[in-house]
């Protein structure tokens, strides 16, 4: 059977397939490559199918997708195991399978947006961060939205219970900047004394569509121009 098991999902596995017994019925059991991990994928031996989808779900959250598709692109699990698994495991670089993309590897620099958790899917920072650490786990964008917003949550009571409890004084302040990219921002900020100590929040920070220019006239000979 190990003859016919030549998909390069297999290169993600010991060649040593355990022959098990679970309830009464035989199982292939497929250890993990990675030293850190010996998790144990199991296909019953009666079953017809012999659909590698189990395989390949364990080596998606184990390895990563940049592996697993590097992987894939090979064209048995020989090639796949020595250009992409052993590199990983021997040198601890992943750049040896994304050699095999063509062009050069480019950094992508996303601007804060709504969509900003897709950066963790993004190839160059998938790279990135997973250089000389490959087993270095990255959550998904879903799981990146849902801890940042309950962060902010969080802290917006602890901010809210800060301001409405404090007894001395609190100042607001403005402050308006144009960025690089020629778009306009205002930050709104508060400062208090807490503790003994001054403390400084940032409220809020906001984009402004549309910069006037509004010029005023005075008993100087020149006019004052703001913005």
């Amino acid at each position: 059977l190990r003859l016919r098991w030549t998909s390069p999902i297999y290169a993600f596995y010991k060649p040593e397939v355990d022959i098990q017994t679970q309830k009464g019925r035989r199982t292939h059991a497929f250890t993990c490559t990675r030293p850190t991990c010996n998790h144990q994928v199991r296909r019953y031996v009666d079953k017809k199918d012999c659909s590698t989808s189990n395989l390949r779900k364990h080596a998606l959250a184990c390895w990563g997708e940049e592996a697993v598709t590097r992987a894939m692109e090979a064209s048995d699990n020989k090639e796949a195991h020595k250009s992409v698994v052993e590199s990983i495991l021997k040198t601890g670089r992943i750049s040896t399978y994304f050699a095999r993309k063509k062009g050069a590897v480019s950094y992508s620099h996303i601007q804060h947006t709504r969509e900003e958790t897709r950066i963790v899917r993004d190839p160059g920072f998938i790279t990135l961060m997973k250089m000389g650490r490959p087993g270095y786990y990255l959550p998904s964008p879903s799981t990146v939205s849902r801890d940042t917003k309950t962060l902010f949550a969080s802290t917006r009571r602890r901010m809210a219970r800060l301001l409405q409890e404090h007894k001395g004084k609190l100042s607001f302040a403005t402050d308006a900047w144009t960025s690089p990219n020629h778009c306009g921002f205002v930050a709104i900020t508060i400062h208090l004394e807490h503790e003994g100590r001054p403390l400084r929040l940032l409220l809020d920070i906001i984009e402004v569509p549309k910069v006037c220019i509004l010029t005023f006239y005075c008993s100087s000979p020149r006019p004052l121009t703001t913005s």
